[in-house]
């Protein structure tokens, strides 16, 4: 039985934080963020299968520039500063059978964040039947969402009032993730013993991301982002958002999904998913067998196709999360900071176009967080970097923090001193459990 080192955000990203004894335990400040607030929640089954690429049960998409309104039954975009949440029906599910849901929060039509919630993911007849110990089985609610940013549990990206978002006055589209196949797949897979997964990650992202298209056809500016397993959603998924906007300015940050796997699960997991069936076919590393293939491939990938747009990835030094995940799949914890910085230089040195922010500490995760206004690495602040990404006449340098300096991490130190941050359960342990020795 895996036992997950992470910590629940209330929002989107599946994290349990642990005791010193690896046991699971709640987050400080979690319990009662769920609360009942005014919402606006529309009910509508999508309309008739579209054509291909476009999966089963997703609503059909007008040309973009088209001023025809929606036909698939579903709410127009919200006015400035209202957050919906919209049910689209159709072949659209969660890992067990819960219905799928996305939100949006209106705000400029021509400038569009697109992001890809986290959760776990599930891949065999172990990961698959924990019960949800490893992966997020069901969409979040509209109510948890609003309370958490009300609650200041949530911040950065996620708070349009947060001085250090960027975007905080662009329309914002959440997709959330139930289905343990980090947004990709669209297969219903039996793993015996009773466990019958639905991993619709694909069916679910392209259900949002067709209500975005039919809504604002003239989009100039698009962010997309992800936390977690969001960021492998957000980086494959990104592909097909700029096929879409061709004119439109695109950059893709990818937060804390630094890819590091065993050699053999691109083979192990993405038949469970069917994942390859829905990968972008316009990407040329990603053609041919996949199992000869990594996530290098994928960020590298769909980088060299679109050089006229930015990608990036943030990730922490000691990331606890993402270790987590690494050992169970079988690697050693030791091996995780090391791999973590190849990996960024890997795909740094096969696509021009790709930059990377290596920050200290174990938290996993920062776009949602309080603290992502003064995160700050190597003498420089998140906040203007991502500025620069996405806004600057040229890419940020990359930026990583060295050797003592991994280890001075000012989020782990105020959590110590009282925090009480949903962040705070990745600092247990912190650092004397991470210096080996």
């Amino acid at each position: 039985m895996f036992r997950r080192a992470a910590l629940m955000a209330p929002l989107m990203i599946f994290a349990l934080a642990c005791d010193d004894d690896g046991a699971s335990q709640p987050a400080e400040g979690q319990d009662g963020a769920v609360v009942q607030v005014d919402s606006t929640v529309v009910d509508a089954a999508s309309g008739d299968d579209a054509a291909a690429p476009v999966p089963d049960g997703a609503a059909p998409v007008p040309d973009a520039g088209s001023e025809a309104p929606p036909a698939d039954g579903l709410p127009p975009a919200p006015p400035a500063g209202e957050f919906v949440q919209v049910d689209p029906g159709g072949d659209t599910l969660c890992s067990r059978g819960t219905p799928f849901h996305f939100f949006a929060r209106g705000g400029d039509p021509k400038r569009l964040v697109v992001d890809f919630a986290g959760g776990g993911a599930c891949w065999d007849s172990l990961t698959c039947s924990a019960a949800g110990a490893i992966f997020n089985e069901e969409a979040t609610t509209l109510p948890q969402v609003e309370a958490a940013v009300d609650g200041g549990l949530l911040g950065g990206l996620y708070d349009p009032a947060d001085p250090a978002n960027p975007v905080g006055d662009w329309t914002f589209v959440h997709v959330p993730y139930c289905t343990g196949d980090l947004h990709w797949g669209n297969k219903v897979t039996d793993y015996g013993n009773g466990v019958v997964i639905n991993h619709k990650g694909l069916v679910n992202a392209n259900a949002a991301l067709n209500w975005v298209y039919a809504r604002y056809p003239d989009v100039e500016e698009v962010l997309v982002t992800g936390c977690s397993a969001g960021s492998y959603g957000a980086i494959v998924h990104s592909a097909f958002i700029a096929r879409h906007y061709p004119e439109a300015r695109l950059s893709v940050l990818g937060d804390s999904g630094a890819g590091i796997i065993t050699d053999t699960w691109f083979e192990e997991a993405l038949p469970s998913w069917d994942a390859a069936a829905g990968l972008p076919d316009f990407v040329e590393r990603l053609q041919g067998d996949l199992r000869d293939k990594t996530l290098v491939d994928v960020y590298a990938g769909v980088a060299e196709t679109f050089p006229q747009h930015r990608f990036a990835h943030y990730t922490s030094a000691f990331d606890k999360d993402q270790t987590f995940y690494y050992t169970a799949l079988g690697g050693d914890a030791a091996d995780w900071p090391r791999l973590a910085r190849e990996r960024m230089d890997d795909i740094r040195a096969a696509a021009e176009n790709f930059r990377y922010y290596l920050a200290p500490g174990p938290v996993h995760c920062v776009i949602l967080y309080p603290f992502y206004g003064s995160r700050v690495s190597d003498g420089v602040a998140l906040k203007d970097w991502v500025h620069d990404l996405v806004f600057g006449d040229a890419l940020p340098d990359d930026v990583a923090c060295q050797g003592e300096d991994c280890f001075d991490d000012a989020v782990c130190d105020a959590c110590a001193a009282g925090d009480t941050g949903l962040h705070c359960g990745f600092c247990r342990g912190w650092p004397e459990d991470y210096r080996g020795e």
